[in-house]
């Protein structure tokens, strides 16, 4: 699995790309491969606030169902509503047209505690 180095990556699995203010985040792939076949997915509104730390959004899979967990808080401003018909496009390619938000950052400090690409390799070896 090659896992970008463009981005930022939680020890939940997700994954934050930053431009200015705005990070787009969606799972990793090692992520949609430990679920196997996502079947639904559930994600706040544009104009919802989101908090760090806290679950904001959902995964349904034929595995278990999961919570999608932002490491960072702000608003957010866009969701990828194809994957409301078409959930297994993260299945495919989680890092590209997988993604899940786009959210204005309201502290970018939040994204110094998450993992680079190696780091997060590490981590996806050591679980």
């Amino acid at each position: 699995m090659s896992i970008p180095n463009d981005r930022k990556y939680s020890e939940s699995h997700e994954w934050y790309l930053l431009e200015g203010d705005v990070v787009t985040m969606g799972i990793t792939q090692f992520a949609a491969d430990e679920l196997t076949d996502i079947t639904y997915v559930e994600l706040p509104e544009p104009g919802a606030q989101v908090e760090a730390g806290e679950p904001c959004g959902e995964l349904e899979s034929v595995k278990a169902t999961s919570d999608l967990t932002c490491a960072v808080g702000g608003e957010v401003l866009e969701r990828n509503e194809e994957l409301a018909d078409e959930p297994e496009k993260i299945n495919e390619d989680a890092f590209n047209v997988g993604w899940m938000l786009k959210i204005r950052v309201a502290d970018l400090s939040q994204l110094e505690k998450l993992m680079d690409a190696a780091a997060y390799e590490k981590h996806t070896e050591e679980a």
